[in-house]
């Protein structure tokens, strides 16, 4: 393996690109496949020095905001930012954790809240960490999201879900609002200087771009706890859902999402999907 991969695929991937492909005039005379070295400073706005260092691996340690404006001016497809990103953490060390920096987002269930998930069944609901990790739901809640595709990574996220799967736009038809939220959600659930949370930041700033960093530069925008918000489920229609959270603080920040009927065709479809007999509610009077 080359000790210079960032430089190396920067440098295939510009030789790769047609001046057409990003909207360039196509000279008669060129004698490099491609860009120009030039070319690619000038689309992603920083100096042509600046763009040889990291190509010939003397500068390993870009900014999420080169990266992305180099990503950007190559017309990167989202399996090509998730390719640099790969080279990007294997030649420099600014998204790696320094051992000991911060302490890493629960990961760990206690044995009561799997019991109370146990308890909530079959009403969809998920535990979540600070970085919004999804670690343990009902089955009402895979019901819910599987066929939306939340649940296919190894490590489930809801705001990697909403920000990079193009599937999420078509679940979430208020998709704006869903993004502000979790990324609200993720900046007032962080704790100071986390490296952990940098890196997250670091990773979203790179593959989603704008979208992401006008989110996490704004003032964080969240619905009340409970509001409503539809989501588009492919067997059981457009589904009108409140959201009620339950902050866990003595689980070092986990919480405990679950997700309501808002009327009563939710109600029905809810009670299809994942078989839920409805019954009578005992609660104390108030």
């Amino acid at each position: 393996m080359s000790d210079n991969e960032l430089g190396l695929f920067l440098r295939a991937r510009r030789e790769s690109v047609t001046p057409a492909e990003v909207g360039l005039p196509d000279g008669s005379r060129r004698r490099t496949p491609g860009l120009r070295r030039s070319e690619l400073a000038t689309l992603a706005g920083i100096s042509v020095e600046y763009l040889a260092r990291l190509e010939q691996g003397r500068d390993r340690h870009p900014s999420p905001q080169v990266l992305t404006a180099l990503a950007d001016a190559l017309r990167f497809t989202d399996d090509e930012r998730f390719a640099l990103l790969h080279r990007v953490k294997a030649t420099s060390d600014t998204l790696k954790l320094c051992p000991g920096a911060g302490r890493p987002p629960a990961r760990t269930v206690r044995p009561t809240l799997r019991a109370v998930l146990d308890r909530l069944e079959p009403t969809p609901a998920v535990l979540l960490n600070r970085l919004t990790e999804v670690l343990a739901f009902t089955s009402g809640y895979e019901q819910l999201v599987r066929p939306l595709g939340l649940l296919d990574s190894p490590s489930p996220s809801l705001v990697r879900y909403v920000l990079t799967d193009p599937r999420a736009r078509t679940a979430h038809p208020e998709w704006s609002r869903a993004a502000d939220e979790q990324v609200g959600r993720l900046k007032t659930g962080s704790v100071p200087d986390d490296p952990h949370l940098a890196t997250l930041v670091e990773e979203l700033t790179l593959i989603v771009g704008a979208p992401f960093t006008e989110r996490w530069a704004a003032a964080p925008r969240m619905r009340s706890n409970p509001s409503g918000w539809r989501l588009v489920h492919p067997g059981a229609g457009e589904l009108r859902l409140l959201d009620e959270t339950l902050e866990l603080p003595e689980a070092e920040g986990q919480r405990l999402l679950i997700h309501l009927p808002a009327d009563e065709a939710t109600s029905t479809a809810l009670d299809t999907l994942t078989g839920r007999r409805p019954g009578a509610l005992r609660a104390v009077a108030g």
